[in-house]
């Protein structure tokens, strides 16, 4: 066996071979699309629609733009993005269709139809030129990459000089009683909301556990850095539960 195919991963708390981490992140997104967006106000309360707003304040995205939105799923932050833009264009990539299905299926992507493209795709392997577009964005997907450090060196390739990277993740809170509070309610009630919800809690449980898995705030700016960002900075939301980390590719 090569070192290649010894290589692992994780899969949640789990160690799995690389070569299948992406196989079953596709099975959990799968899985639970049709009810992905109900779940994310169940499970923060409504919250993460602050934190996607946080990220277009600091994003400000400009008329005219084009938007690379990784992982995005059913099309919250394409569609944030349009929004404030007032015109621009975003491609929604995605590794699961039919969570790019679902995102196809809201209202806003019948009105914005001519500025929205929906492309099947892997964030390692991007199916596009180099210095295609003015804005990265990956919202609560880096995290279940199966080596994030190619995700960023492929956003740094696709973006055009004077781009931006802007990524909204799940993150540590740099306080230990606080961590160990939201631990309890992560590991006890998240997997039964997305039971009640979904009907399936093995994928919420895959989901609490990945976020425990994934670099801290100055770990993952650290490989922000290495893919070749520059004024590369994070913001902490709701106390470091979630955080963004910004890069700029000058």
């Amino acid at each position: 066996m090569s070192d290649e195919q010894q290589k692992t991963t994780h899969f949640g708390f789990e160690d799995i071979p690389e070569s299948e981490k992406a196989g079953r992140v596709r099975g959990v997104f799968g899985s639970v699309a049709s009810k992905y967006d109900v779940m994310n106000d169940a499970m923060s309360m409504g919250i993460h629609r602050i934190w996607k707003d946080a990220m277009m304040d600091w994003l400000a995205p400009r008329p005219g733009t084009r938007l690379l939105d990784v992982a995005g799923g059913t099309g919250d932050i394409a569609f944030r993005y349009l929004a404030r833009a007032g015109y621009a264009h975003a491609t929604v990539l995605d590794l699961t269709e039919p969570m790019l299905i679902e995102g196809r299926k809201r209202a806003e992507a019948e009105r914005l139809s001519d500025s929205l493209d929906w492309v099947v795709g892997d964030a390692m392997a991007l199916p596009f030129p180099d210095n295609t577009f003015d804005t990265y964005t990956i919202s609560f997907g880096i995290r279940n990459v199966t080596r994030p450090q190619e995700a960023l060196n492929e956003a740094f390739r696709v973006l055009r000089p004077g781009g931006r990277l802007m990524v909204l993740e799940f993150s540590q809170i740099p306080n230990d009683l606080m961590q160990k509070v939201y631990d309890l309610y992560s590991f006890n009630i998240i997997p039964r909301l997305g039971q009640a919800i979904a009907n399936d809690r093995d994928s919420y449980q895959y989901l609490v556990e990945s976020i425990r898995k994934f670099p801290d705030q100055e770990t993952f700016l650290g490989m922000v850095r290495a893919a070749g960002f520059e004024n590369a900075k994070y913001r902490n939301l709701s106390m470091g539960i979630a955080c963004l980390h910004s890069g700029w590719k000058l």
